[in-house]
């Protein structure tokens, strides 16, 4: 005979059970019941409620309770133990046989000590083998991405056919992508809705203890908190010091640096910031504009070559200690230029798949067009559409994007705005835009516009360097190359040439000079002279106006 299965009722499942069986997790933080399930012990705990009651001032023990994410029945017990040993004191009663509960001055003196070591204050933290173990298992449940799930994922962008069947299985692989072609065709929005394909919600952790040494791993621009009124499993009892949230999609870009990849310590509040491998894991990592980061590609692709192998990650605490941490995401390479410039072959195998995202077409283009106007409150204009591709576009040879429907519609709706007139899709507003966003072309109704002057071009009669202007004419003050200024930037002092006139002047005439054998005599007679006494100066090239003098000028040093 058969033996029939057994059947249970849910009442005998334990409570930390059901709620994982009802919504179909692979895993659930239970609610601990003591301070060893919470991972934690009792000088830990109260170090975290004298930070706490320190910086607020006066709680409850139940909002102590919330602060802290431990079950109140864990709480208590501490509270009533720092109270008999005068750390703090009952300030009033509180609602539902509770009280409220302030530092005393030896309190105070324990907290501002303690304050000293570890500035944390926020959730409690959970073991670092309890989020391992989480990642685990919801990274090994991540449910297969149909076709269909994947046309879903990326309605809302346009996209060609063929690129279903080369995005879905390197979506179900869960393995490196690269993502490569011209800018502005869309990779980073793909990126973020391939990571919509998997739209189970993950558990995370507040922050992470190990060593001593708290990592925070949740963050506010990563990781969106679930809607709780729309989930009514939120409503069971659960660990509150995990938060349930979507999937992360965590982008960076140019901004990236080797630091990031690594847990990074604050000494001030001796605390530590989960890397960003660790902040998307079970969910996507979004390397945006790859090769254009100030780390080097190769330096960045060194760091991750064992990750994206063994599928985990080896990390260093402050205190020297070694950590093994999951690496367990989606990592996508969303670069303009081609990977074969950026990596080798032994990286090359390691993200596997290349996809390439290219231009999109005339009829593409026009639907992207046409989308954006029903966003932006535009009346659909296709004739409209159609000249601006024939003037804009294939006049010019200008290769279309799939940003520059949005682009340009934009900044036609700055125009309609400007002028106080409804969002119209007119021709001499696209014409426009077009000046603006492409940066060519000139006004309607004016002229290209003139030449900047040069900040060497020499201005209409200004001397040249021989001292002459356009007419040939000797100016009084020759100019002065540009690479014969001083360091700042000025001209040294040239003296002024005295004016040209049609009359001699006889005291500016200049003698006719001596016959050579006198003026040879006269210097051989200034050679032979005695030394210069000292209290005299002769004047630099005087001579005697008398050829029978016997001593040159001098004059005394005090009239020079």
């Amino acid at each position: 005979m058969k033996a029939q299965p057994s059947v249970r009722d849910t009442a005998s499942f334990a409570g930390d059970v059901l709620p994982a069986i009802l919504n179909e997790d692979a895993f659930w933080p239970s609610e601990p019941r003591n301070l060893e399930e919470a991972g934690l012990n009792e000088m830990f705990v109260e170090a975290l409620i004298g930070q706490l009651l320190l910086g607020v001032g006066t709680l409850s023990g139940r909002k102590i309770s919330e602060r802290l994410g431990l079950p109140f029945a864990i709480v208590e017990p501490q509270l009533a133990k720092l109270r008999v040993r005068q750390m703090i004191t009952h300030a009033s009663s509180a609602p539902l046989n509770d009280y409220y509960y302030s530092l005393t001055e030896n309190g105070q003196k324990r907290a501002q000590t303690q304050q000293k070591v570890c500035s944390y204050t926020g959730p409690a933290p959970v073991p670092l083998m309890d989020y391992v173990l989480s990642v685990e298992a919801q990274a090994s449940h991540f449910e297969p991405v149909t076709r269909k799930d994947l046309i879903h994922a990326i309605q809302g962008v346009t996209y060609e056919d063929g690129w279903l069947d080369l995005l879905g299985p390197a979506v179900n692989s869960n393995a490196g992508i690269f993502l490569y072609g011209s800018p502005g065709n869309g990779k980073t929005t793909l990126a973020k809705c391939l990571t919509a394909c998997r739209s189970q919600e993950i558990w995370v952790p507040h922050a992470i203890i190990d060593d001593g040494n708290i990592i925070k791993l949740f963050d506010a621009s990563y990781h969106h908190p679930s809607n709780s009124k729309t989930n009514p499993m939120l409503a069971q009892e659960f660990d509150r010091r995990w938060i349930r949230i979507r999937r992360p999609t965590v982008v960076v870009g140019g901004e990236l640096t080797l630091d990031n990849l690594e847990i990074r310590h604050d000494p001030r509040s001796n605390t530590c910031e989960a890397p960003l491998q660790m902040k998307s894991n079970c969910g996507c990592l979004l390397i945006d504009d790859f090769g254009r980061q100030r780390v080097e590609p190769e330096e960045l692709l060194n760091r991750w070559i064992v990750p994206l192998e063994s599928r985990n990650d080896f990390l260093t605490l402050p205190t020297g200690k070694k950590i093994s941490v999951p690496f367990q995401q989606i990592i996508l390479f969303s670069t303009n230029l081609q990977p074969e410039e950026l990596v080798d072959e032994a990286f090359m195998r390691r993200v596997p798949f290349k996809i390439e995202i290219g231009d999109p077409s005339r009829a593409e283009f026009i639907e992207i067009f046409r989308r954006s106007c029903e966003s932006l409150g535009f009346t659909w204009r296709p004739d409209i559409v159609e000249q601006l591709l024939d003037k804009h576009y294939r006049a010019k040879g200008r290769a279309l994007r799939r940003c520059h429907p949005r682009d340009l519609l934009q900044q036609v709706k700055s125009i309609c705005v400007y002028r106080g007139e409804r969002p119209d899709l007119r021709m001499e507003f696209l014409d426009l835009a077009c000046r603006n966003y492409f940066g060519t072309g000139t006004l309607p109704g004016t002229n290209p516009v003139a030449p900047r002057a040069s900040a060497n071009r020499v201005p209409p009669g200004a001397p040249n360097a021989n001292g002459h202007n356009a007419n040939g004419m000797r100016n009084s003050v020759p100019s002065v190359p540009v690479s014969q200024t001083n360091a700042m930037g000025q001209a040294p002092f040239v003296p002024p040439l005295p004016p040209r006139m049609s009359q001699p002047n006889p005291l500016l005439s200049v003698p006719a000079p001596l016959p050579s054998v006198a003026v040879s005599q006269t210097v051989q007679r200034f050679l032979d002279q005695e030394p210069i006494r000292e209290g005299t100066m002769a004047i630099p090239g005087k001579v005697p106006l008398d050829p029978s003098a016997s001593e040159p000028v001098l004059i005394p040093s005090e009239n020079v």
